[in-house]
């Protein structure tokens, strides 16, 4: 049986984003300072034509109105976005709030990322910590932000009505200026006035019905900084005299350092250092090329006693005995499974598995490190600052409040910037330890290192079992899983409760469809493979599993699998109004014609609620391409519809990349699979054409970016069963249905 291994997480190199051309004059053209954003002109005008702000020419002077929105004398209004941007739009998403609240024009909008201080900026779900995840930032920021900015509002009304000696109430606001009569005044003629009003101890909030900007369609203030260039990401950040740094890591999971022989490293032109950490050896360089290089060049002997040695077809079978033997843990138990699998005369198994996947950012791990003698500052992407900076601190010895970090833009992450550990920012703190802070130190993991060092998705295995009536509709269900837990051994470990790690049973746990009897067990493998949350975490595997399974038992007992869904989910009006509006688009019960196929999946994750409506074409040797992908989303009130399309085009892009062929395998406890060539994500050519509907919804706002990905391996796998009779029980689906006829 699977013994348990203490994970070695370990960190991988970045790779260059090659450096645009900067256009001069571009209008809206960002200039940053380290990691915060100035623009010297406002950002493109939302629709309607708003004015550009000119340039002023007096320094500019802000001021605070409490820790997230400041107001410069040149009519700037700053947002400091306390989450880190990945991609998914949070600084324009929580910019919107602000500017709605306050009556701004859109064209005088800006943000900076804050700076790490979990006593201004924690993530209110998360606790005492800065952080981002669980699609939690607009979720978590929404009354927040309003209250902030309606509260600077207030103040600034206070101001004008002292200048002008009116009653406040008469003054009116909008797109930036206040008013009462002939009189007038922009945010930053009263900015300073009004930042010494004490704020209203319960500003009064805009009625929804009054919104102007939230729900409309609004240029993404991070568009043109990323379009000339302008915008940082760690890889582009340089210091005075810094070095450059790649680590080799152990081959194996569990393997470390016995010894290394550096001298032809050291022979490599530009190699400056070569130091053994806690995770490797590192090779410090003046360049990126000069450190793989002498990396290439080193020799490093590892010891791999206490190393893994799986395959992952082992470790399949391992999961699978362990399904047969051991029961599990109890995380639902409704009605009595037993008695009911028991009475049944239908009932219905089968076994599902989902592999390892990488996150596969298009900015692998890269950071930047400069130690002084009283303080650590740090570049990066960061996802859990308040974890970064303890972190840092104990590798240093400084206090975390002596630890700075700078967050930057992130290529994607989809959870892989979110180590409990830390690991690459860790890695590059222990190496500009190493070197004694000599000089600045930027690590950058190849995409090799991205793939082959750590973290991924947990492998999983299912066993499902379903009793249908006579009338075939489910009246037991039964779920066990056998999954690793992502917080067992991390400073979250406090999380698990009863013994269960919540992320392992989302997505199964909370099963809505109406059946009388339902248990969910789990299985907790202890492996020394390092996983970690990945888009979506639990509802990724589970998602799929439980909306396959209710698919193929709707096959089973004569059922219309949206007719059956539509009856179980009578008491969950949410899931029924998006499951309602993607069968409509999609055209269901329309006959997709020869050797077509449909299929339909609905789920809730993070708060929101998601279906999605699959098209595939299959030929007669099972080759098949998807053709269209119907969603439909509810996620509360939709803050900037622009935004929330692209995040659901986001997730169902990944997950269909990971359906149609991604898998990360053990072989003798190493990583197979290494770059694009072999871990082959979704081509261009391969997406399918996706209409995205948003239900109107006057529910407070949740997250967009993970929820989109859960419904689409389910989908996928009924459309393709609607074409061929061919259920797919194995993820990713890669070559199963060849050589099949339909």
């Amino acid at each position: 049986m699977l013994g348990k291994i203490t994970p070695h997480h370990l960190p991988r190199p970045a790779m260059d984003r090659r450096r645009f051309i900067q256009v001069i004059g571009l209008s809206g053209a960002g200039f940053m300072v380290g990691c915060g954003r100035q623009n010297d002109e406002a950002a493109p005008a939302a629709s309607g034509g708003a004015e550009t702000v000119p340039v002023t020419a007096e320094p500019v002077v802000a001021s605070e109105f409490g820790p997230f929105v400041r107001i410069g004398t040149d009519n700037r209004v700053t947002v400091m976005i306390k989450h880190l941007d990945k991609g998914q739009g949070v600084t324009t998403g929580l910019p919107t709030i602000v500017a709605e609240e306050l009556d701004a024009d859109w064209a005088q909008m800006d943000f900076e990322f804050a700076p790490a201080d979990a006593s201004r900026y924690n993530n209110l779900f998360f606790g005492p910590y800065q952080g981002t995840g669980g699609s939690t930032s607009i979720a978590n920021s929404w009354t927040q932000l309003r209250e902030a900015a309606a509260a600077a509002r207030a103040m600034l009304i206070e101001a004008a009505a002292a200048r002008w000696q009116v009653p406040a109430g008469e003054i009116a606001v909008s797109r930036g200026r206040l008013s009462h009569g002939d009189r007038s005044a922009s945010f930053g003629e009263l900015a300073a006035a009004a930042a010494d009003i004490a704020p209203p101890a319960e500003p009064v909030l805009k009625d929804p019905a009054d919104f102007t900007l939230i729900g409309t369609r609004l240029p993404r203030l991070d568009s043109p900084g990323k379009t000339d260039g302008s915008e940082i990401f760690t890889i582009d950040v340089t210091r005075p005299g810094m070095l450059t740094a790649v680590v080799a890591h152990p081959p194996k999971f569990g393997a470390a350092v016995a010894g290394f022989d550096a001298a032809a490293a050291l022979d490599v032109p530009g190699v400056t250092d070569v130091v053994q950490i806690a995770r490797g050896v590192a090779v410090v360089a003046d360049s990126f090329w000069a450190a793989k290089k002498g990396r290439d060049a080193l020799t490093v002997t590892w010891d791999e006693s206490g190393a893994v040695d799986y395959d992952s077809e082992q470790l399949y079978r391992e999961f699978a005995e362990r399904l047969a033997t051991d029961p599990g843990l109890v995380a639902r138990s409704d009605g009595d499974v037993g008695a009911a699998l028991e009475a049944a005369d239908q009932v219905i198994r089968r076994e599902y598995r989902v592999p390892f996947l990488a996150h596969a950012t298009m900015e692998p791990m890269d950071c930047v490190v400069e130690l002084s003698g009283d303080g650590c500052e740090i570049w990066t992407g960061a996802q859990l600052q308040t974890v970064d900076q303890y972190t840092a601190a104990a590798i240093t010895g400084l206090a975390p409040e002596q630890v700075t970090i700078n967050t930057c833009f992130a290529g994607g992450s989809f959870g892989r910037r979110a180590t409990p550990d830390s690991d690459y920012i860790a890695e590059a703190v222990m190496i500009a330890k190493a070197i004694d802070g000599r000089a600045p130190v930027k690590l950058i993991w190849t995409r090799e290192d991205d793939m082959r060092a750590g973290f991924y998705r947990p492998m999983s295995a299912h066993v499902l079992e379903a009793a249908l009536d006579a009338d075939g509709k489910p009246v037991a269900w039964r779920h066990q899983t056998a999954v690793q837990s992502i917080l067992a051994g991390t400073p979250f470990e406090g999380m698990v409760q009863d013994g269960i790690d919540g992320a392992s049973v989302e997505g199964s746990r909370g099963l809505p469809y109406s059946i009388p009897n339902v248990e969910v067990r789990v299985n907790t493998i202890e492996l020394g493979v390092p996983v970690l949350w990945w888009r979506s975490v639990g509802h990724t595997q589970n998602g799929f599993v439980t909306e396959a399974f209710i698919d193929e038992l709707a096959a089973l007992g004569g059922q219309d699998p949206y007719t059956l869904r539509r009856e179980l989910l009578a008491d969950h009006p949410r899931h029924l109004a998006v499951l309602d509006l993607a069968a409509e688009k999609a055209g269901w019960g329309e006959d997709p014609g020869p050797g077509r196929g449909r299929g339909i999946a609905v789920h809730e994750s993070f708060g929101s609620f998601v279906a999605e409506v699959v098209d595939v074409s299959v030929a007669e040797d099972g080759a098949f391409s998807v053709d269209r992908v119907v969603c439909a989303v509810d996620c509360g009130i939709a803050i900037n519809p622009d935004v929330i399309k692209a995040q659901m085009e986001g997730g169902i892009g990944y997950a269909l990349s990971a359906a149609l062929r991604e898998e990360v395998t053990l072989a003798s406890g190493a990583v197979a699979e290494g770059n694009f060539d072999s871990y082959r994500p979704l081509r261009i050519d391969e997406m399918p054409a996706i209409e995205v509907h948003i239900v109107a919804s006057g529910e407070a706002p949740t997250g967009v970016g993970e929820p989109g990905t859960p419904p689409l391996a389910p989908a996928l796998v009924a459309a393709l069963a609607d074409a061929t009779g061919k259920w797919v029980y194995r993820m990713p689906i890669g070559d199963q249905l060849r050589g099949e006829t339909g």
